[in-house]
């Protein structure tokens, strides 16, 4: 393959809508080979990573077009360069649900210059009394210098403010 571009989609969730993707992609011979997809409000959103072969990039458009006739909006851009060698962490958290945890959690990576490769999140309820129960499991990308202690110092200085509970997990070591 010879480029790479991620497709965006958004439209109502329904069966068929992946397959129809999956066929827009094949038909320009492109190889679907990441993809993030789920239901979101209500509706099927996603990004998927495609390889395709020089010259195809308006053929997958045009492709992409003929899916939009069934529900769904695709807005095609160019992929980026693989970021450099980052220590991987996962963060998992949960507290009180209340407006501002993603944004404290994200200033504070920020500042470390940590990336935050994927997040997860979700509102459930607490099992005892119902209460809503903010959860998120998030994959950082330590750059060169930063620890998994510094990241631990950042949280601690924001968990009593935003009410949550945060448990880092480092990676196993490759055998």
């Amino acid at each position: 393959m010879d480029a790479s571009v991620i497709l965006t989609v958004v439209g109502s969730d329904r069966p068929g809508l992946t397959s129809a993707l999956a066929e827009a992609v094949l038909s320009v011979g492109g190889n679907w080979m990441e993809s993030h997809l789920s239901r979101l409000g209500g509706k099927y959103v996603g990004s998927v990573l495609v390889g395709l072969p020089a010259g195809k990039v308006e053929a997958l458009a045009e492709a992409c077009r003929a899916v939009d006739r069934v529900g769904l909006t695709v807005t095609i851009i160019e992929a980026g360069d693989e970021v450099p060698a980052a220590t991987p962490l996962s963060l998992e958290l949960v507290g009180q649900d209340r407006p501002g945890i993603v944004r404290e959690i994200a200033a504070a990576m920020a500042s470390l210059g940590v990336n935050i490769a994927q997040m997860e999140t979700g509102v459930v309820s607490e099992s005892w009394s119902g209460a809503p129960l903010f959860e998120a499991h998030l994959e950082l990308e330590l750059p060169a210098g930063a620890t998994a202690d510094a990241v631990r110092e950042a949280l601690e200085a924001i968990s009593g403010e935003i009410m949550v509970d945060f448990n880092l997990i480092r990676p196993l070591p490759a055998r």
